[in-house]
């Protein structure tokens, strides 16, 4: 069995660096190491290419992968002549954006939508209650407005969400501009109504 081709040292730091992250996004090491490298290769892997490459274990590449699959991150191909299995990463970046954001959203930000909806039928019976569900509200409120905005981005091309994206300075100026002005508008409309109320 010849022995892998070492990887060159950029390949090795986003590797790593996938790793560490990968706690912080609610995967193990392993598992983000393994998807990394499934990115960056211009070929499909098998569990073998896996394991030799990263010097991990079968079974810890065989569970690796699973979890891969079932974030949707992975995809399964067969070679002609070839019985073992392959894996790659989709090729479109926005499309494994949009697969993780999907998959995060429905087993983290789902579960918590769905606790406030509940929250937010119950009668309160003291102040504190009615105060903390008033919080709940809002809080509600701003997390359903961005998944019904995540919705329409989605519904989007890629070429149009990067396009939606590279505007966002722009929409941030055009927003500002407009807070100022209804800002003003509105202290224009206090003084004159108190104008209005001191000369009656």
């Amino acid at each position: 069995m010849t022995s892998p081709t070492p990887l060159p040292t950029l390949n090795r730091e986003f590797i790593a660096h996938f790793g560490e992250m990968g706690s912080k996004w609610g995967i193990n090491r392993t598992v983000g190491q393994i998807y990394a490298l499934l990115f960056i290769s211009p070929d499909a892997l098998n569990a073998d290419d896996i394991a030799d490459t990263l010097a991990f274990s079968r079974s810890n590449v065989s569970m690796g992968l699973k979890e891969l699959q079932a974030w949707h991150l992975v995809r399964l191909r067969h070679q002609p002549g070839d019985r073992r299995e392959y894996f790659e990463s989709p090729d479109d970046v926005w499309e494994i954006f949009r697969v993780l954001a999907e998959e995060r959203r429905r087993r983290e930000i789902e579960p918590t939508l769905s606790m406030l909806r509940g929250a937010l039928l119950e009668t309160p019976t003291s102040s504190a209650e009615r105060h903390a569900q008033k919080r709940m509200r809002e809080m509600h409120d701003l997390i359903d407005r961005l998944m019904t905005w995540f919705d329409e981005v989605q519904k989007l091309s890629p070429e149009t969400a990067m396009q939606l994206m590279g505007m966002g300075s722009t929409v941030t100026k055009v927003l500002g501009l407009k807070d100022r002005l209804t800002g003003r508008s509105r202290t224009a409309n206090k003084q004159s109504s108190e104008t209005d109320s001191d000369t009656t």
